[in-house]
């Protein structure tokens, strides 16, 4: 089960002025479940997107890209779980092409104006026709208020779906970013996660919109792994609709910083979530390095512990077998390391210095803090200021079962 994670309730997901969302049954891989989506925009919204680094990426990421890079107005977003799309060449494209083809045509929009995303096997062909078939019924029912039915409907292999809401003042004015995301497995992001899709109803500039998903995008999303893979259909899209009547945020404004960080703590939350809900996690690891020359080197750090496979099912047993830390930090790939200077922790307790085992350190101290379903492991590498903090969670028997019958 999820690691302290329950379900949004519906009205802690607040509407967003200028979106609309609608979903569909429309039976893509298995029947009975939402698994189509389609999310409108208001004339005049900015949209900014990032996207997998998996060179295998899928059709619809190929589309997103391309039709952002063309600066055209985006107006509507469909999302479709149970396939993929990747992995399918040519005819790939022209599915997806179809998909944006048949919802512009309801929509009255240009096929460029919409962003296409998929989730689920890849290597298999898009139903196409039921996809298009479902797009009348999402459209439908498409109201400002279904971001816990939006939710759920791009939920894949997760057991809870994901979404948070904040609100700020700027200016005077009341500003709401909603988002949600999916993910469970197949997380290792290097750029984003699975599925997430946050919005705001801000005035803010294209080129600040740009930033802030890149600022928050790395202080978030690219901060988890369950598995150490990553996806072929990462996407992540921050969408702006210039409703709420703030003056336009851009760089320079004094309220950019404040709206940066809502935004960002926004998706710090939808990441975490992702971990929490990591297939077959009972357990939630935050890996804290610290003490680094360069971020970059404590990232090193923290990936080593957080995708190693033994200290992430030591952690599913409790078993305080902590010499896996240590050995995962000495393969990293720092240079120069001194292995006596640096302090490993395991919560408030001083496990290894001076090269080795703490003399005051007592393995039940260790299984103590490792049966608790939320963990910090720290590590001091005692080279410099730099820090970083990463996400995981532990590698339990279900994760095997999950992923083993998932095309079932």
């Amino acid at each position: 089960m999820p690691v302290k994670l329950t379900p949004p309730q519906a009205a802690s997901l607040l509407p967003v002025k200028g979106v609309q969302l609608g979903f569909a049954e429309a039976h893509v891989r298995k029947p009975n479940r939402k698994d189509v989506l389609v999310m409108t925009l208001v004339e005049g919204s900015n949209v900014a997107g990032v996207f997998t680094l998996n060179q295998f990426c899928a059709a619809p990421v190929i589309l997103c890209k391309e039709f952002l890079a063309q600066k055209s107005s985006i107006r509507a977003l469909v999302v479709n779980t149970g396939n993929a799309n990747a992995g399918t060449g040519e005819d790939g494209l022209n599915r997806a092409k179809q998909t944006c083809d048949a919802l512009s045509g309801l929509l009255n929009l240009q096929a460029n104006q919409i962003l296409p995303f998929s989730t689920g096997v890849i290597l298999e062909p898009l139903p196409v026709d039921k996809v298009i078939a479902g797009l009348p019924a999402a459209i439908a029912n498409l109201k400002e208020d279904n971001w816990l039915n939006a939710a759920e409907a791009i939920m894949t292999t997760d057991i809870v779906a994901k979404g948070t809401s904040r609100q700020i003042q700027l200016g005077g004015k009341t500003i709401t970013i909603t988002g949600i995301s999916k993910g469970s497995g197949m997380i290792h992001p290097n750029m984003a996660t699975m599925l997430g899709y946050i919005a705001t109803d801000a005035a803010v500039s294209q080129s600040a919109l740009e930033s802030i998903i890149h600022y928050a995008v790395n202080k978030s999303f690219n901060c988890i792994t369950v598995d150490g893979d990553t996806s072929t259909n990462d996407s992540l899209i921050l969408m702006a609709t210039n409703l709420a009547g703030n003056a336009e945020v851009n760089e320079t404004s004094a309220d950019f910083i404040a709206l940066r960080d809502a935004m960002t703590d926004v998706a710090i939350e939808l990441a975490q979530a992702i971990v929490r809900d990591g297939e077959g996690a009972t357990k939630f690891m935050t890996v804290k390095i610290e003490g680094g020359r360069d971020e970059a080197e404590c990232r090193k750090v923290a990936y080593a512990i957080a995708h190693s496979p033994l200290i992430k099912t030591a952690f599913f047993a409790s078993d305080p077998n902590l010499g896996r830390i240590l050995a995962a930090i000495g393969y990293a790939g720092v240079d120069n390391l001194d292995v006596s200077a640096l302090k490993l922790y395991l919560g408030d307790v001083l496990v290894a210095e001076n090269g080795g085992r703490a003399t005051a350190y007592l393995e039940e101290q260790g299984s103590a803090v490792m049966k608790e379903p939320e963990i910090l492991v720290r590590v001091d590498l005692a080279r410099g200021n730099a820090s970083c903090t990463v996400w995981t969670c532990d590698f339990s028997y279900d994760y095997v079962k999950i992923n083993a019958d998932y095309r079932s």
